[in-house]
């Protein structure tokens, strides 16, 4: 009886190595990412309507909801990208291009996934449901846009910010300018540091004929991921501009601001660790947004 409790322990933990590689739960800086944005909108939200069971609450789901669509949406990246995983440095382990998991096996994780999050989806009021609905077109979508465009990372900002106007909705019931306004600040945020992201990939993406930002500027990229960085301070300045002046707001924008500063000094086509140490730096500029909104 130990023996056969041993074979499926053994069967067990081998397939949740699997499962962790495929989703990224080792690498929480992606649905951290995708967190933050949905943390702006609540916490801006809140700030108009300061119910603190409500605010907490969604900020349970939100993260859970973050988790789980990211999951689904690394999964369902690698079973399109499976063929090009494999000609890339970086990829070719991950455990669809590698044969660890087949594709069959990988989409019943995705319906899994995505039925979770859709139970999460419905605890919301109508037009957060219709909002995160809609998501989904653009999740699915943006894995194939390396294809066809040198601006995935644009269309990445599209999608990964989405669930900040879907907490704002949740709470508020209404879009307003200023989340409207935010919601493009943190586009170019993601635009910026996916940017950034990419350029450890540049020489295999070339050599396959995958586009991306990096490629299309990489002669002017510390440039292009200024100005895209610039143009999202600007922006938040905008939104913000009532609130800021000799108090913890100002401060906390400030160190947002040298955040990015920060990384925009250390990231080099020549250094891949130091763009992936920028680009996980994101998690601290994402959080000190929200500590930013939420002493306003």
């Amino acid at each position: 009886m130990e023996i056969v409790f041993d074979i499926y322990k053994s069967y067990f933990m081998h397939h949740l190595k699997i499962f962790i590689e495929l989703t990224r739960l080792n690498k929480p800086i992606g649905f951290m990412l995708l967190f933050w944005p949905c943390s702006w909108g609540l916490t801006l939200a809140y700030s108009y309507d300061q119910n603190i069971n409500i605010f907490l609450y969604y900020t349970f789901l939100f993260f859970l909801g973050s988790v789980l669509m990211r999951s689904a949406g690394c999964i369902f990246n690698d079973i399109v990208d499976k063929d090009i995983d494999k000609k890339v440095k970086r990829t070719k382990l991950r455990p669809i291009s590698s044969g660890k998991i087949s594709v069959k096996q990988s989409f019943i994780y995705v319906l899994l996934l995505c039925s979770l999050a859709f139970l999460i989806l419905i605890q919301f009021n109508i037009k957060t449901i219709y909002l995160g609905l809609g998501s989904m077109i653009l999740a699915f979508s943006y894995p194939f846009m390396k294809r066809v465009t040198y601006w995935p990372q644009l269309f990445l900002g599209l999608t990964f910010n989405w669930g900040m106007v879907m907490a704002y909705v949740s709470i508020l019931d209404i879009i307003s300018l200023e989340i409207v306004l935010l919601y493009i600040s943190a586009i170019f945020w993601t635009l910026g540091y996916d940017t950034i992201y990419g350029v450890q990939d540049i020489v295999d993406d070339e050599i396959i004929g995958v586009k991306s930002t990096a490629i299309k500027f990489k002669n002017r990229i510390k440039l292009f991921v200024g100005t895209c960085y610039s143009i999202t301070s600007l922006l938040i300045l905008y939104v913000f501009k009532e609130n800021l002046g000799i108090n913890l707001s100002t401060f906390f924008i400030l160190m947002f601001f040298l955040s990015l500063i920060y990384q925009l000094k250390i990231f080099s086509k020549s250094n891949h660790s130091n763009c992936l140490k920028a680009f996980k730096f994101n998690n601290y500029s994402g959080g000190l947004v929200s500590i930013t909104i939420f002493f306003i």
